[in-house]
């Protein structure tokens, strides 16, 4: 009698027991079950909730035996499988499936948003990200200018703790005054930056010396195809200009620069830098032709006059003189030498102004010292 109780409480056409032996049903409906990514929560689920056409037909099958499936379900369409679709218009993705239903054990599907609520969050979230940015006052920034002693370090002054101790031991100006004071921050292209009394070249300009030999053409470029001063700053990034000239056959000493105020003021006449030869002559020389040098020759367009002689070597009748004189006109020295009765061999520039040829070889370019740009600069008042 046990038995057929068992199988009457079994026997229910359209119920599905939960029981003992039906581990297999319970398999399927988990399996049935939409992933978590797969689950809508919108209540709109097609043209007509619990109809035949309101979701996709690939739930599982197994819902056609739950709670409101079965041929006629009381909820259900026609069909075998309207079962598997909630009343709401489930399939997998719709809240259906055995847990979706109403009359099922699972969860109920929440509440969906309103599209106009979402479109109100977005423009929340994008007015939060595109406001202005806020400018903080420079009390709250970074401070304007770099260190005095970082600036000077850059310029060739030494490590930052040899420019510390040039700062603590007053020989340090900027714009004038004597700075004692250490993390003092200056602006190098306004500030006016002195050691010693020598201005430090802390902008970025470039100042070269060329030992120019015989033969080049003092020009940065020559259309002639001649050599030229360019060919000895091809690789430079920045246009550099010569400092006056020499002649094509006159060798020694040539500035090159990119500061143009400091290249005017240099070959000005104003200023009267002054520059140095060798000059190579025959001789017998006479006793005051040192003299009548600075006294004056009169050439063609005026009076030129030197400001230095003297004999610096003699073998026989080879005569090497030394000539300084602060005018540039074109030629000056050989002019001078050849009015005077001496014809130029051979013609060497050995100093301009403070800048000295010194042992520098032919057709070498080397950049200038700070120390020596500051003499430069302090010659022209700068």
């Amino acid at each position: 009698m046990r038995s057929s109780g068992r199988n009457s409480r079994g026997s229910g056409s359209g119920k599905n027991y939960r029981g003992a032996g039906n581990g297999r049903d319970e398999q399927q409906q988990r399996a049935g079950r939409p992933r978590p990514e797969e689950r809508r929560y919108d209540t709109g689920g097609g043209p007509k909730a619990g109809g035949p056409k309101a979701g996709p037909k690939t739930g599982p099958k197994t819902g056609a035996k739950g709670s409101q499936g079965g041929p006629k379900g009381s909820q259900g369409g026609p069909g075998p499988r309207s079962g598997s679709q909630s009343s709401q218009g489930g399939g997998p993705k719709g809240g259906g499936g055995p847990k979706g239903g109403s009359g099922g054990r699972g969860r109920k599907p929440g509440p969906a948003r309103p599209r106009e609520y979402e479109a109100q969050m977005e423009e929340r979230n994008r007015a939060r990200h595109d406001k202005p940015r806020v400018t903080m006052p420079k009390t709250f920034g970074e401070p304007e200018g770099e260190r005095l002693q970082k600036v000077l370090a850059r310029a060739g002054m030494g490590s930052r703790r040899a420019c510390e101790e040039l700062i603590d031991q007053a020989r340090v100006e900027v714009n004038g005054k004597i700075v004692t004071e250490q993390g003092l921050r200056v602006d190098p292209e306004k500030d006016e930056i002195k050691v010693d009394g020598l201005t430090v070249a802390t902008q970025s300009y470039l100042f070269f010396a060329l030992n120019k030999p015989a033969g080049v053409v003092s020009t940065m470029e020559d259309p002639d195809g001649r050599q030229c001063l360019g060919d000895y700053v091809t690789n430079r990034e920045t246009r550099l200009f010569h400092v006056g000239r020499l002649d094509t056959e006159t060798e020694g000493i040539l500035l090159l620069t990119n500061h143009g105020e400091l290249a005017h003021r240099l070959t000005h006449p104003r200023y009267g830098v002054k520059k140095t030869y060798l000059a190579a002559i025959q001789g017998p020389l006479p006793r005051d032709l040192g003299k009548r040098l600075k006294s004056g020759i009169e050439l063609e367009d005026g009076y030129a006059r030197a400001d230095h002689f003297r004999v610096v070597q003699n073998t026989g009748k080879n005569y090497l003189v030394e000539v300084s004189l602060h005018e540039g006109r074109k030629h000056i020295v050989r002019r001078m030498l050849a009015e005077a009765g001496f014809p130029v061999d051979k013609l060497v520039r050995t100093a301009f102004g403070p800048i000295a040829l010194g042992d520098q070889k032919s057709g070498w370019l080397r950049r200038l010292t700070n120390t020596e740009v500051g003499m430069l600069m302090r010659e022209v008042d700068l």
